[in-house]
């Protein structure tokens, strides 16, 4: 029997009520219900489709102890039922993964011979130069956060809070958890029902403070 998975908000409404959740209720995310927010949160764009971005999924009682200890005890990863360990594996670089990435696009029919050998010829050159990144951290941590915003969004679309936190001990996270050295731990992403006390609507500026026209500081306008 197939379990219906359908949105219980649109896109304008999930993103508008969207909050970081200060703490969760200790209500299960249905398993179907997780396994959308993951898989199109993996949807998100990143470099030459790399897709860099690991999630470890930390659920177990034991698991969810041990996190807490490195997020300095803080109660969002007591409480939620699952939080994800959102990391970027700088590994995505190399040659095994440009291999991966280009015979999984001839799959679907979205590469062909010639970008298959631009992509050969272009990405390691690109990752030598670094001219929009400046280290590979960035770069992985740069497309793991695409693909978090997606899944807050996604989970919020599905009635699921969310709480992206970058409170926590990277030390601590990748010897409890034995994410490798390669791998950069990029934030943390609590997932579940929020409880009190809810956050309020905090307000954001306005577009003409952030938003510029044709050069930075110039007036934008509408």
């Amino acid at each position: 029997m197939t379990t219906e998975t359908n949105p219980s908000m649109n896109l304008k409404e999930a993103i508008a009520q969207r909050r970081a959740a200060r703490a969760f209720r200790n209500d299960p995310i249905p398993n179907h219900i997780l396994q959308e927010i993951l898989r199109l949160g993996v949807y998100a764009p990143s470099g030459f489709n790399l897709q860099p971005w690991r999630f470890v999924v930390v659920r177990s009682p034991g698991s969810k102890e041990k996190l807490h200890a490195c997020a300095f005890n803080q109660r969002q990863v007591a409480e939620a039922p699952a939080t994800l360990i959102c990391c970027g594996d700088q590994r995505a670089l190399q040659s095994d993964n440009i291999e991966a990435t280009i015979a999984l696009g001839r799959e679907v029919g979205g590469v062909n011979d010639q970008l298959a050998d631009y992509m050969r010829s272009n990405i390691p050159s690109f990752v030598e130069n670094a001219p929009s990144f400046g280290t590979i951290e960035a770069w992985t941590n740069r497309h793991t956060m695409l693909a978090v915003a997606h899944m807050m969004v996604v989970a919020k679309s599905f009635g699921v809070d969310s709480c992206p936190m970058e409170g926590f001990s990277t030390q601590m996270v990748k010897e409890a958890f034995s994410i490798p050295e390669a791998v950069d731990v990029c934030c943390l992403l609590a997932l579940g029902y929020a409880d009190e006390p809810f956050k309020p609507y905090s307000g954001r500026f306005e577009l003409n403070q952030v938003c510029f026209g044709e050069s930075y500081g110039e007036s934008f306008q509408l």
